[in-house]
């Protein structure tokens, strides 16, 4: 199946899919746990770009990235900068942030397909991979011809392109465990 086959399908499908080397993937209902992370990815991302005011859009999920003919992923937020898509598009032609949070059974697809795919985008200069259980980010960002690759737990967090500073904290959204153990009184 190509792409806009696929998104001609999807929009009368329950439920909802991605696509992948041509062939439709069934997203698995949501834990709150995830909904809440990309809700505060989403937010973090939002306020980042308020605070700079760029000429850029944070999307939460819902908008999807065409990798390529046959393949087309819906990541957890983006962000794209420059010209407002049209009111009916299914699919953001230039992202230059995506976010994929973690879950059980998406996991391999995030770390290997995903990243390989969105990187093939031009315009992709940077991948976010939250693991809100364990509160770690994993951000891959495009150097030139290469992938650099940290794993991050706190502090600041440069995105340049666009020019965007931010909190890895606020990504993950709430408090983990240790940090309500350590305010308790």
């Amino acid at each position: 199946m190509t792409v806009d086959a696929f998104l001609a399908w999807a929009l009368e499908q329950p439920g909802r899919y991605e696509l992948e080397n041509g062939h439709p993937v069934a997203m698995a209902p949501e834990r709150m746990g995830h909904v809440r992370a990309k809700t505060a990815a989403f937010n973090a991302l939002d306020a980042a770009l308020a605070a700079a005011r760029l000429p850029c859009q944070a999307l939460p999920d819902g908008a999807a990235v065409r990798i390529d003919a046959a393949t087309l992923y819906e990541p957890d937020a983006l962000v794209f900068c420059g010209a407002e898509p049209p009111h009916d598009a299914l699919a953001i032609v230039a992202p230059v942030i995506v976010v994929e949070v973690l879950s059980p059974s998406t996991g391999r697809r995030d770390h290997h397909e995903k990243l390989l795919g969105y990187f093939t985008v031009p315009t992709v200069h940077h991948y976010l991979i939250i693991d809100a259980e364990r509160r770690v980010l994993v951000h891959h960002a495009r150097r030139g011809d290469e992938i650099a690759t940290r794993i991050l737990h706190g502090g600041a967090l440069r995105l340049d392109p666009p020019g965007l500073d931010l909190r890895i904290e606020d990504l993950f959204g709430g408090s983990s465990e240790m940090d309500r153990v350590g305010s308790a009184p």
